[in-house]
Parts: structure tokens; sequence; C-alpha cells
């Protein structure tokens, strides 16, 4: 498949959308940490950024090196996340709105038109666009993708101070060989998703 592009934008941009924004998160499927969204706005005209792909596709120095160029190209720009208390509380589906709704609120300009990736999710709050593997196709909402997964890299790693036996600065707290082992010798942190199967099975939370 081709590299995301901009012609989505550029016919919302000929539309008089002037503020289109890419919305895209990270972090549904880990056992471990938060849920995090970005949203991006790319002004009319913007060049491609040549590179930019689906976060997953990325390597983390390539995503690092990117989140730059994104940065310094984009109109404006924003990240949020929801805890993993609220992962529980909400559940997961939930917990990524949340996440989404919060970086389309800390935008300092008001989106005319949201692009988002995967299907649509009501929850946002917010009139929406969806697009199923988004991040392949819209130059927006694969930024958004990179920046929430640098970011989200970077708290694994900070959590993974203390908690060196899961592996999260490697494995970002996806179920791994070396996570469950850990789990199953220690026990779930406060970090872990306590309904996530399968720390739910186990009752040794606060290790």
């Amino acid at each position: 498949m081709s590299a995301p592009t901009l012609e989505r934008e550029r016919v919302l941009w000929a539309k008089g959308k002037q503020f289109v924004a890419g919305l895209d998160e990270v972090g549904r499927g880990p056992l471990a940490g938060p849920v995090v969204a970005s949203a991006v706005i790319f002004p009319p005209h913007v060049r491609t950024i040549r590179g930019l792909d689906d976060s997953k596709k990325m390597t983390a120095a390539k995503r690092e090196a990117i989140s730059v160029t994104i940065t310094e190209r984009a109109l404006c720009w924003s990240v949020a996340a929801a805890s993993v208390r609220e992962v529980d509380r909400l559940n997961i589906r939930k917990a990524s709105a949340l996440a989404m709704r919060r970086c389309l609120e800390r935008l300092p300009v008001t989106p005319d038109h949201v692009l988002l990736d995967g299907n649509p999710l009501p929850e946002v709050g917010w009139p929406h666009e969806s697009i199923v593997k988004g991040d392949s196709v819209s130059q927006s909402i694969a930024a958004a993708s990179v920046l929430a997964k640098v970011l989200r890299d970077h708290l694994m790693g900070l959590l993974d101070v203390g908690h060196q036996a899961y592996g999260w600065r490697t494995n970002m707290g996806y179920g791994t060989r070396k996570h469950l082992e850990a789990l199953d010798k220690c026990g779930p942190t406060k970090h872990h998703r306590k309904y996530f199967s399968p720390v739910s099975q186990m009752n040794l939370f606060g290790h």
C-alpha cells in the first residue's frame, strides 16, 4: 500500500474547511499503561512529509525523527491520554474516545472537519469522518499516529523504571512472553489494566 497522502485534506481545503484535524490513538491492546491520542492540523498547501507512514510500520528512530518534522510543519497539534484507572473504569473503547476528545479540546483552534482512524466512534462526542486504516491513507491521521506513539513509548519507558522485570521499555506493555512470565512470577502492578485478560485472572494487585 502506498504512503499516506494529503488527498483527503486537499479536497476538504478546497471546500473551505481550513482546519482539518487528523485524529488517532495508540495503546488499545497492551496489558499495562495508558491509552494515548493525538490530533494534528496541517495548514493548507503544506508539503507532503516524506517517509511519514502508519506509525506501526516505522522504526522507533524514524518515528522520533519524523515527529520533529510533524510538529514543525503542523499548524497546531495536541496529545492527551486516558489513564489506566480510566481504562478500567470506562472500558478501553470509551477511554480511547476520552483521550481523543481531550486532544480536540486542547487544540488552539476548533477543527472544521475531523478525520478519525478506524470505525465511527460516537463516544468521541465530536462530528468526524472515519477512515478504516486511515493512518495509511491520510497524512494528518498518520502524523497523529506517530505523535501518539512517540509519547506513549516515552511514558512506558518511564514506567519501566522500577518495573524492569516486565520489559515495558521494549514491549510497551503488550503481552509478550517476558511480560507474561513476569506477571506470573511477580503479579500485576498498579500500572496494569486489571480487567484485561490475563491480568483479570490474577488477584495479586499492588505488587
